[in-house]
C-alpha cells in the first residue's frame, strides 16, 4: 500500500487560487465559504484562520489579486516613454482581469487596497518620472477607468456570464483590437 501523502498546508495563496477557480467556473454567487472549504478539502472554518473577516476579507483579497498589477519599466537601454509605460500598465491590467472574469465585478466596486494600492502608486510615480509630471494621477485614474470599462464590455459581449453560452474565455482578437484602438485614443488625449 502506497504511503499517504501529507495534506498540502492551507495558505492565503491556496485559498485565493481555489476561490478564483470557483468564481471563474461557477460565478461569484456560487462562491461560499463551505464550497471553498470543500474545494480545499478542509472545514470551512479553517479558512477563517487566514482570512479572519471571512467572506468580506476573501472578496477584498480577490479584488486585490486581479488589480495588483506590476510593470517593470526596464532597466536596460533608454528609459521608456510615459506612453509606453501607460500601454504596458493597461495591457497588464487587461490581461489580469480577463484571466479571472468571475471576479471582475469585485474589481469594479471594491476600493483598491494593499498590493493594488501600491501598484497604483508605482504606476503614478513611473508615469510622473517618465515625463507626465503632475498630470500622472489623473492619467492613472483615466487609464484604470478605461481598462475596467473596456474589460467589462468585452466580458459582457463574450457571453461569459450567460449560463447557457458556450464560452471558454472572454479574450478575443476583436476585443484586443478594439482595446488597443481605444488605448491609443486615450493616450493621445492624455498627451494633448
Amino acid at each position: 500500500m502506497p504511503a499517504k501523502r501529507p495534506p498540502v498546508p492551507l495558505s492565503r495563496e491556496r485559498i485565493i487560487d481555489a476561490a478564483l477557480h470557483i468564481a471563474d467556473g461557477q460565478g461569484l454567487r456560487r462562491l461560499t465559504m463551505r464550497r471553498l472549504g470543500d474545494a480545499l478539502q478542509v472545514e470551512a472554518m479553517a479558512v477563517y484562520h487566514h482570512l479572519p473577516r471571512g467572506k468580506e476579507a476573501l472578496m477584498d483579497a480577490l479584488a486585490e489579486h486581479v488589480t495588483a498589477v506590476r510593470v517593470d519599466p526596464g532597466g536596460s537601454g533608454a528609459a521608456p516613454s510615459w506612453q509606453d509605460l501607460a500601454r504596458a500598465w493597461a495591457r497588464a491590467s487587461r490581461t489580469a482581469l480577463l484571466e479571472h472574469p468571475g471576479v471582475l465585478s469585485l474589481a469594479l466596486v471594491k476600493p483598491p487596497k494593499g498590493a493594488a494600492l501600491i501598484s497604483i502608486g508605482e504606476q503614478t510615480e513611473q508615469l510622473r518620472e517618465a515625463g507626465l509630471g503632475d498630470a500622472a494621477p489623473a492619467a492613472v485614474r483615466a487609464l484604470r477607468a478605461y481598462v475596467l470599462g473596456s474589460v467589462a464590455v468585452e466580458v459582457q459581449q463574450s457571453g461569459w456570464a450567460d449560463p447557457d453560452a458556450d464560452v471558454v474565455n472572454a479574450r478575443t482578437a476583436e476585443g484586443e483590437r478594439e482595446f488597443e484602438q481605444g488605448l491609443d485614443a486615450l493616450i493621445a488625449g492624455l498627451g494633448g
